[in-house]
Protein backbone atom coordinates (compact mmCIF):
# COMPACT_ATOMS: atom_id res chain seq x y z
CA UNK A 1 0.00 0.00 0.00
CA UNK A 2 1.47 3.54 -0.96
CA UNK A 3 2.13 6.65 1.50
CA UNK A 4 -0.70 8.48 -0.31
CA UNK A 5 -3.11 5.80 0.57
CA UNK A 6 -3.28 7.35 4.00
CA UNK A 7 -3.42 11.16 2.82
CA UNK A 8 -6.44 13.11 2.40
CA UNK A 9 -6.65 16.57 1.26
CA UNK A 10 -8.89 17.83 4.11
CA UNK A 11 -6.09 16.78 6.89
CA UNK A 12 -2.60 15.24 5.30
CA UNK A 13 -1.27 12.09 6.63
CA UNK A 14 -4.04 10.77 8.58
CA UNK A 15 -4.22 7.06 10.24
CA UNK A 16 -7.50 5.93 11.14
CA UNK A 17 -7.18 3.04 14.04
CA UNK A 18 -9.30 1.05 16.56
CA UNK A 19 -10.93 4.01 18.28
CA UNK A 20 -8.05 6.38 17.49
CA UNK A 21 -7.21 8.80 14.91
CA UNK A 22 -3.57 9.58 14.29
CA UNK A 23 -3.03 12.86 12.91
CA UNK A 24 0.22 15.00 11.62
CA UNK A 25 0.07 18.00 14.27
CA UNK A 26 -0.78 21.37 13.15
CA UNK A 27 -0.49 25.02 14.24
CA UNK A 28 -4.06 24.95 15.67
CA UNK A 29 -3.22 22.30 18.00
CA UNK A 30 -1.47 24.10 20.27
CA UNK A 31 -3.91 25.07 22.88
CA UNK A 32 -5.15 21.51 23.52
CA UNK A 33 -1.44 20.33 23.44
CA UNK A 34 0.00 22.72 25.89
CA UNK A 35 -2.85 22.19 28.36
CA UNK A 36 -2.54 18.42 28.25
CA UNK A 37 1.07 18.73 28.65
CA UNK A 38 1.00 20.70 31.47
CA UNK A 39 -1.55 19.07 33.29
CA UNK A 40 -0.11 15.57 32.86
CA UNK A 41 3.54 17.08 33.55
CA UNK A 42 4.19 15.64 37.07
CA UNK A 43 2.70 12.56 35.58
CA UNK A 44 5.26 12.32 32.52
CA UNK A 45 8.46 14.39 33.43
CA UNK A 46 9.51 10.73 35.14
CA UNK A 47 9.84 8.99 32.08
CA UNK A 48 10.56 11.77 29.46
CA UNK A 49 13.54 14.25 28.97
CA UNK A 50 13.89 17.04 30.67
CA UNK A 51 11.59 19.67 29.29
CA UNK A 52 13.26 23.10 28.34
CA UNK A 53 11.87 26.17 29.93
CA UNK A 54 9.93 27.67 27.40
CA UNK A 55 8.42 23.92 26.38
CA UNK A 56 5.06 24.91 26.71
CA UNK A 57 5.13 28.28 24.80
CA UNK A 58 3.53 28.82 21.29
CA UNK A 59 7.18 30.39 19.84
CA UNK A 60 8.11 26.56 20.93
CA UNK A 61 5.50 24.82 19.16
CA UNK A 62 6.11 26.68 16.17
CA UNK A 63 9.43 25.67 16.08
CA UNK A 64 8.27 21.89 16.93
CA UNK A 65 6.67 21.98 13.76
CA UNK A 66 9.32 23.40 11.89
CA UNK A 67 11.28 21.00 12.92
CA UNK A 68 8.41 17.85 12.19
CA UNK A 69 7.68 19.35 8.98
CA UNK A 70 11.12 18.68 8.04
CA UNK A 71 11.72 15.56 8.91
CA UNK A 72 8.22 13.99 7.08
CA UNK A 73 10.07 16.15 4.03
CA UNK A 74 12.85 13.71 4.54
CA UNK A 75 10.91 10.60 5.19
CA UNK A 76 13.18 10.51 8.38
CA UNK A 77 10.09 10.42 11.04
CA UNK A 78 6.61 10.60 11.00
CA UNK A 79 5.48 12.63 14.22
CA UNK A 80 1.06 12.39 15.21
CA UNK A 81 -0.97 13.29 17.76
CA UNK A 82 -3.19 10.77 18.71
CA UNK A 83 -7.37 11.78 18.74
CA UNK A 84 -10.16 9.64 20.42
CA UNK A 85 -11.86 8.79 17.62
CA UNK A 86 -15.69 9.98 19.31
CA UNK A 87 -15.11 13.57 20.55
CA UNK A 88 -11.57 14.09 18.63
CA UNK A 89 -9.81 15.43 21.60
CA UNK A 90 -6.28 15.36 21.63
CA UNK A 91 -5.21 12.29 24.22
CA UNK A 92 -1.33 11.94 23.19
CA UNK A 93 0.88 11.63 20.58
CA UNK A 94 3.05 8.81 19.17
CA UNK A 95 6.34 9.17 16.77
CA UNK A 96 8.13 6.80 14.24
CA UNK A 97 11.32 8.24 14.26
CA UNK A 98 15.22 7.60 12.82
CA UNK A 99 13.74 5.65 9.90
CA UNK A 100 17.05 3.86 8.63
CA UNK A 101 16.49 2.70 4.77
CA UNK A 102 19.14 0.79 2.89
CA UNK A 103 19.65 -2.95 5.20
CA UNK A 104 17.87 -1.97 8.12
CA UNK A 105 14.03 -0.92 6.97
CA UNK A 106 13.73 0.19 10.45
CA UNK A 107 12.81 3.04 12.33
CA UNK A 108 11.81 3.96 16.71
CA UNK A 109 8.96 4.60 18.44
CA UNK A 110 8.66 6.92 21.22
CA UNK A 111 5.01 8.28 22.20
CA UNK A 112 3.12 9.96 25.72
CA UNK A 113 -0.18 9.60 26.79
CA UNK A 114 -2.05 12.35 28.94
CA UNK A 115 -2.57 11.72 32.51
CA UNK A 116 -6.74 11.34 31.89
CA UNK A 117 -6.13 8.89 29.28
CA UNK A 118 -4.45 6.27 30.94
CA UNK A 119 -5.52 2.55 30.97
CA UNK A 120 -8.24 3.31 28.10
CA UNK A 121 -6.58 1.17 25.52
CA UNK A 122 -5.76 4.40 23.40
CA UNK A 123 -2.27 3.88 22.94
CA UNK A 124 -2.06 0.25 22.87
CA UNK A 125 -4.71 0.58 19.61
CA UNK A 126 -2.24 4.00 18.45
CA UNK A 127 0.91 1.15 18.59
CA UNK A 128 -1.15 -1.34 16.13
CA UNK A 129 -2.05 1.41 14.34
CA UNK A 130 1.68 3.10 13.49
CA UNK A 131 3.13 -0.46 12.80
CA UNK A 132 0.14 -1.15 10.07
CA UNK A 133 1.56 2.31 8.61
CA UNK A 134 5.13 1.37 9.20
CA UNK A 135 5.13 -1.52 7.92
CA UNK A 136 2.31 -1.57 4.42
CA UNK A 137 2.58 1.97 4.01
CA UNK A 138 6.59 2.43 4.26
CA UNK A 139 8.04 -1.30 3.69
CA UNK A 140 9.75 -1.00 6.70
CA UNK A 141 10.75 -4.52 7.82
CA UNK A 142 11.32 -3.66 11.93
CA UNK A 143 10.17 -1.32 14.72
CA UNK A 144 11.80 -0.63 17.85
CA UNK A 145 10.66 1.19 20.94
CA UNK A 146 11.96 1.21 24.75
CA UNK A 147 11.05 2.17 28.12
CA UNK A 148 12.91 2.50 31.62
CA UNK A 149 12.54 -0.83 33.67
CA UNK A 150 10.19 0.36 35.96
CA UNK A 151 8.02 2.02 33.90
CA UNK A 152 5.59 -0.92 34.11
CA UNK A 153 2.67 0.94 31.67
CA UNK A 154 4.97 1.47 29.15
CA UNK A 155 5.69 -2.38 29.24
CA UNK A 156 2.87 -3.72 29.39
CA UNK A 157 1.55 -1.38 26.37
CA UNK A 158 4.25 -2.33 23.92
CA UNK A 159 3.97 -6.60 25.21
CA UNK A 160 0.21 -6.10 24.36
CA UNK A 161 0.63 -4.18 21.04
CA UNK A 162 2.80 -6.78 19.72
CA UNK A 163 6.28 -5.64 20.28
CA UNK A 164 9.05 -8.58 22.34
CA UNK A 165 11.36 -7.58 24.81
CA UNK A 166 14.64 -8.05 23.13
CA UNK A 167 16.88 -7.47 26.33
CA UNK A 168 18.70 -4.40 28.53
CA UNK A 169 20.89 -1.18 27.52
CA UNK A 170 22.65 0.42 29.49
CA UNK A 171 22.47 4.18 30.70
CA UNK A 172 20.54 4.15 27.06
CA UNK A 173 19.19 7.97 27.36
CA UNK A 174 18.95 11.08 29.48
CA UNK A 175 15.68 10.72 31.28
CA UNK A 176 14.58 13.36 33.30
CA UNK A 177 18.25 14.29 33.42
CA UNK A 178 19.55 11.17 34.42
CA UNK A 179 21.28 8.78 32.51
CA UNK A 180 19.00 5.54 32.69
CA UNK A 181 18.83 1.81 30.97
CA UNK A 182 16.34 0.79 29.14
CA UNK A 183 14.30 -2.41 28.15
CA UNK A 184 14.86 -2.52 24.01
CA UNK A 185 11.72 -4.03 22.30
CA UNK A 186 11.35 -5.21 18.92
CA UNK A 187 8.37 -5.91 16.00
CA UNK A 188 9.09 -7.83 13.10
CA UNK A 189 7.04 -7.36 9.95
CA UNK A 190 6.24 -10.90 8.48
CA UNK A 191 6.95 -10.47 4.88
CA UNK A 192 6.84 -14.09 3.60
CA UNK A 193 3.13 -14.14 4.97
CA UNK A 194 1.91 -10.99 4.94
CA UNK A 195 1.18 -10.60 8.72
CA UNK A 196 2.63 -8.88 11.36
CA UNK A 197 3.62 -10.67 15.36
CA UNK A 198 0.18 -8.47 16.47
CA UNK A 199 -2.18 -9.87 13.62
CA UNK A 200 -1.72 -13.22 15.01
CA UNK A 201 -2.41 -11.93 18.92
Amino acid sequence: MALLDWMTPESGLRLDGAGVILRAPRTRDFEAWSSLRASSRAFLQPWEPLWPADDLERGAFRRRLATYSREIDAGSAYPFFIFDARDEMLTGAITLSNIRRGVAQSGTVGYWIGQPYVNHGRMTAALRTLADFAFRGLGLHRLEAACVPDNGASRRVLTKAGFENEGRARAYLKINGVWRDHLLFGMISDAGTGQRPLDRL
